[in-house]
């Protein structure tokens, strides 16, 4: 990125904040400000446990415990806790907060509205698409990838959702008991690694690497759940893992893939991997693919 890039990005949100109207202390015209209004709108009508609202926002503990207060002070929210687990809070609105929240749909609907009306249908629709590529490419710039223990629950749920879509897809199902599985502990540092990628806090994707001391490097259970896809997100754990490889001294990275999955194929191939012949006797493999990695410049 480069300055020019920064500024604009910098001058979009002045200009974006100071026509929605954030920069007020009453929001939309109603007593509360932005913040309050926008937990009112996350909370919905069947609750949220506290901790989903902060990872939702990217808010810390602290402001949204002032947040719920002023809500609760109001009658428009109650929070309890889950009867045998006192760390659980669940957060939900009372008739007074479901009424203000269709207010504050009412007036966000009218807003919207105030923004398209001066323009004509043309300057309309490039708006409208436009705000539709910004929240994509906001959407992928929210996404982290995380080292993560491969016995974490997160990472489990990925594999767990990356099986059941191998044995959906390939011509003979998949059987994790037939196929090449690496051990947890060949993904955990030194002997490797497992990365997770979580979108609001909540797993998305997962890849592993292994990095055998006397072997090429070797990418293992790539996957990136449906609501994901378009993000980006295999192309950036192509990329990291690669990083990863030749940060540990690794000159070759490896993987294989079944005939089923042409998407990857396809990235694969686009991400500057080259077929090469079996390496592995890999059960569900139909291509092996190999990659010259460079080491990364110093710093």
């Amino acid at each position: 990125m480069d300055a020019a890039q920064i500024d604009q990005l910098r001058r979009f949100n002045r200009a974006v904040t100071a026509r929605v109207g954030v920069l007020h202390d009453r929001y939309l015209g109603r007593d509360r400000p932005v913040g309050e209004a926008r937990l009112l709108w996350e909370i919905g009508e069947e609750g949220r446990d506290v901790r989903q609202l902060r990872e939702r926002l990217g808010l810390d503990s602290g402001y949204v415990s002032r947040l719920l207060r002023a809500l609760e002070t109001g009658g428009l929210v109650t929070v309890e806790t889950r009867p045998g687990d006192r760390r659980v809070r669940t957060v939900r609105l009372t008739e007074a907060g479901r009424a203000e929240r269709a207010a504050l749909d009412g007036r966000s609907d009218d807003l919207a509205r105030s923004l398209l009306g001066p323009l004509n249908a043309d300057q309309r629709a490039r708006l409208v698409a436009a705000m539709a590529e910004v929240e994509h490419l906001l959407t992928a710039a929210t996404v982290v990838l995380e080292p993560t223990d491969p016995d974490h629950p997160d990472a489990r749920h990925c594999l767990r959702s990356y099986f059941a879509e191998m044995q959906a897809c390939f011509d003979t199902g998949f059987d994790p008991g037939h196929s090449l599985l690496p051990d947890a502990g060949a993904l955990r540092p030194p002997h490797g690694l497992f990365l997770v990628a979580r979108l609001h806090g909540e797993p998305v994707g997962c890849a592993g690497l292994k990095l055998p001391p006397d072997a090429p490097a070797e990418i293992k259970r790539m996957w990136v759940a449906p609501r994901a896809r378009g993000l980006g997100l295999g192309r950036r754990f192509l990329a990291e893992l690669e990083t990863r490889a030749a940060r540990a001294g690794h000159t070759v990275l490896r993987l294989d893939t079944n005939k089923a999955l042409t998407a990857a194929i396809g990235l694969y191939h686009s991400a500057g991997f080259r077929e090469v012949p079996a390496f592995n006797d890999e059960p569900y493999a139909h291509h092996w693919f190999e990659k010259h990695v460079a080491a990364p410049p110093p710093g």
